[in-house]
């Protein structure tokens, strides 16, 4: 019986786990999107919402604690310089996930990760593009009409 379990095993030992865990919220961070399993997706938003707010503040404490999670320099330093600054105002709720359907070989169901701040399709506060106002062909573009000139009446 699994009275009390909180999370999700995934079917895998507690180093293979911690170790793709890892790897998908790394690939997170540099992508801004993965495409992944229903369930891998839930786990993976339970791992990384913690360190996404641990990077909105920048001190050497809480890069080394997030660090400790991703161990990747360069997605760390991402992860702190562009990806904190845009979330910064937001209380929580960093991971969307959309499901997608089910997979062509086993049946299993597909869902797509993607960090809310970086969609500018669901992003309501992103710039909008200006629409142009004009009308198309009827600039200069039409001869001028001739009038009846005095001397072709001679």
């Amino acid at each position: 019986m699994r009275h009390g379990k909180k999370f999700n095993h995934l079917s895998r030992k507690t180093a293979h786990r911690k170790a793709m865990l890892s790897n998908m919220a790394c690939s997170i961070i540099e992508h801004k999107r993965i495409n992944t399993t229903l369930a891998k997706a839930k786990a993976v938003r339970k791992y990384i919402e913690p360190l996404l707010t641990k990077s909105k503040t920048d001190t050497t404490h809480n890069r080394r604690l997030v660090f400790k999670h991703l161990k990747r320099k360069e997605v760390v330093t991402e992860l702190f310089r562009d990806v904190a600054v845009k979330i910064a105002d937001r209380p929580g709720g960093y991971i969307r996930i959309i499901k997608l359907g089910n997979r062509q070989g086993d049946n299993a169901s597909m869902a797509m990760v993607e960090l809310v701040d970086y969609n500018e399709v669901y992003n309501p506060n992103s710039k909008k593009k200006k629409k142009t106002r004009r009308r198309g062909g009827n600039k200069a573009t039409t001869a001028p009409v001739q009038t009846s000139n005095s001397n072709e009446e001679e």
